[in-house]
């Protein structure tokens, strides 16, 4: 069956269309204006970003862009509450795509209270209200999607807020350069057997591990494993080197497919430190030995920042596809659904 016949019949809402526009959404985040007038830059001695799921996951995705790049402390919490380090020293962003997030908003207003600085990031709901009743500088996104699918709205976002508040130096020709890449990725992973659909399609029937690497690749790693949750309706875990180096190794010694069948999906860089290379040649083998398959995925783009997307955008299409494979709606949570009413 090819790709139309199964976004046919799959995916209700067309997801397909959604993943293929991806880097529409960078541009016109991008070319969004905030006023951050109200902020004392000066103030500043550490960032927090509080935001669950998708809406997580950029200020995450952010810590490994700007790595080496931000000269104060800097974090993501996701939680009802936040650090106590947490004072009128912090810039606390809140970050919900939907506005709606509980446990964003119980943060907003605890960092209210403690007489941080703010900045909300959203499209509308109750963080808008609550921003514009307490004079909170808002950057507001397009609205429309589901969360995770808003991920490049979502970052970008937050990585305007960090450059006119001049935290960071300027993003913006690494931003036209990232939009450029997902645009012609896209052209090429919409047909027929692409290559994300060619890995989909070797992991089914599998449950992925997915290694990253700490400060470089690591939310690349949490990023997919949400992805094949939400998109794929399928079980997946994740780990980092070197620490997974500390203690899951040892748990490959008695691996038995029967038990749990696995594929490792491992992202490679260039920039990985040398003693990090040799640790994932080394893991590789005891891997290998243990009779588990490895996908590598690794991005040939010049600049880091690009590779980290190129790598996220090719994890998006894999979830997607893997999917459509299993017979499962990429648009479909009714779990999530169903807690959150029950939350009531």
């Amino acid at each position: 069956m090819n790709i139309e016949h199964l976004v046919a019949k799959y995916d209700s809402e067309n997801q397909f269309a959604v993943i293929s526009n991806s880097h529409s959404q960078i541009l016109n985040t991008w070319e969004t204006p905030i006023d951050t007038s109200a902020i004392d830059v000066s103030r500043i001695k550490n960032i927090v970003v509080s935001g669950l799921g998708g809406s997580a996951i950029g200020g995450d995705l952010i810590a490994d862009f700007t790595n080496g790049e931000l000269s104060i402390p800097y974090s993501v919490n996701r939680n009802y509450g936040l650090p106590k380090f947490v004072n009128s020293d912090s810039l606390v962003i809140a970050s919900s795509y939907s506005g709606n997030t509980e446990e964003t908003m119980s943060a907003a207003e605890e960092a209210v209270k403690r007489g941080s600085q703010v900045v909300a990031v959203t499209t509308g709901g109750k963080l808008e209200k609550f921003a514009k009743e307490n004079n909170i500088p808002l950057f507001i996104m397009k609205g429309g999607l589901q969360p995770r699918y808003a991920l490049y709205s979502n970052f970008f976002a937050l990585l305007k807020v960090l450059q006119t508040l001049n935290l960071i130096e300027g993003q913006d020709k690494i931003v036209k350069n990232i939009s450029n890449l997902i645009e012609a990725k896209s052209k090429e992973y919409q047909l027929d057997k692409s290559l994300p659909y060619n890995l989909a399609e070797n992991l089914v029937g599998s449950i992925p591990i997915i290694y990253g690497v700490s400060g470089v690749t690591s939310t690349l790693a949490v990023r997919l494993k949400g992805e094949i949750n939400e998109n794929s309706k399928l079980h997946a875990f994740y780990n980092f080197l070197p620490e997974m180096n500390h203690n899951e190794i040892i748990g490959w010694e008695t691996y038995d497919e029967a038990q749990f069948r696995t594929k490792v999906i491992l992202f490679k860089d260039k920039s990985y430190h040398p003693q990090i290379q040799k640790r994932i040649e080394i893991s590789k083998g005891l891997i290998n030995k243990a009779g588990a398959e490895i996908i590598e995925l690794e991005s040939k783009e010049k600049a880091l920042k690009s590779r980290l997307f190129d790598l996220i955008y090719l994890g998006d299409w894999i979830s997607y596809y893997l999917a459509l494979i299993r017979k499962q709606d990429p648009t479909e949570i009714d779990n999530i659904i169903f807690l959150k009413e029950n939350l009531k």
